[in-house]
């Protein structure tokens, strides 16, 4: 059952306090549970960063996370009893940050567990993750990294953070349980090269199409937009509204029905999030013939990879683009 059905709201009570209460009832309680289960107990906010964690960890983990609904949004999720639960018996926690996830460490912050939270890792290797705060200047390729990224906090989109955050989980696995370090290690260097690769791949299809054209429903994707070196035309007052969940100007909606009609070689829709602002985009795409390519927040239904799952967009813009 996904964790949208199966988790309630906490009402009356404050989730500190239950989670305190949680604490305390499970401190003893994980001590006993090892004795027949030596895997260490992880929680994740979303099942993006439980998958680099299992990938991580292998059988030596047991790996949760909070949100593994297609359908629900972590920037509006509701933490309930159940979350407190899971998170006050992990040994270790792990999350996005950056005001993606702002449930989980409201869960965390009494909780006795090593936490890895993605944003901080980002900033450890000069990625400015500064929340919420979209610049509005529009450049060509990696000139406006910056410009796109700042404040983006999409961080599992950019491949050579979430190899940072895999090596940083296997640190932490490995203090947890020192006779396994050796595995966790191996298991952070084999994730490691399969993103590299998928960077590779990245590489290749940016020698192809280094600055061809975009609009996006939402600054989801843009650090591989970056990283494939394209040219971001999205009306900034179009993606904010979007992203804020606020009405769209009527000027920034008619740009980009111009744009998607003909000037853009494809559109970007990040499928968790639909207005009838970015369906009307859509349609025009479709009804130009402008390729829509597909992304998604977490993992979709029936996949629990990550690199597969990243590699299938990766080729899903690929192919837009080749068109």
């Amino acid at each position: 059952m996904h964790a949208s059905c199966r988790r309630r709201s906490i009402a009356g009570v404050s989730l500190s306090a239950v989670l305190a209460v949680l604490v305390a009832a499970c401190g003893g309680q994980g001590e006993a549970d090892r004795g027949s289960d030596d895997r260490v107990r992880v929680v994740a906010s979303t099942n993006v960063w439980a998958s680099v964690v299992a990938a991580v960890g292998g059988e030596h983990v047991e790996v949760t996370s909070i949100i593994d609904d297609p359908a629900a949004d972590p920037h509006s999720y509701q933490a309930g009893a159940a979350d407190a639960a899971e998170v006050a018996s992990a040994e270790l926690l792990v999350w996005n940050g950056g005001g993606y996830d702002d449930f989980f460490p409201q869960l965390a912050e009494n909780a006795d567990a090593p936490t890895v939270v993605a944003v901080e890792v980002a900033g450890e290797t000069g990625k400015d993750v500064a929340a919420h705060e979209h610049a509005e200047s529009v450049e060509h390729g990696r000139d406006h990294e910056h410009s796109h990224e700042h404040g983006n906090e999409h961080v599992w989109y950019d491949l050579p953070v979430v190899s940072a955050v895999a090596e940083r989980v296997a640190g932490e696995l490995s203090d947890l349980r020192p006779q396994q370090a050796g595995d966790f290690e191996k298991g952070a260097a084999d994730f490691t090269e399969r993103v590299d690769e998928l960077v590779n791949e990245i590489d290749e299809v940016a020698e192809r199409h280094a600055g061809a054209k975009v609009a996006a429903t939402e600054p989801l994707a843009q650090y591989l937009l970056s990283a494939v070196e394209v040219t971001d035309l999205t009306p900034h007052e179009f993606s904010a509204a979007v992203e804020n969940e606020t009405d769209v100007p009527v000027a920034a909606q008619q740009r980009m029905l111009e744009l998607v009609s003909g000037e853009v070689d494809a559109v970007v829709r990040n499928t968790q999030t639909t207005t009838p602002a970015t369906e009307k985009v859509v349609e025009a795409a479709r009804e130009a013939g402008t390729p829509v390519v597909d992304v998604t927040e977490t993992l979709p239904e029936g996949r629990t990879d990550y690199i597969s799952w990243m590699g299938a967009q990766v080729d899903a813009l690929a192919k837009a683009l080749d068109e």
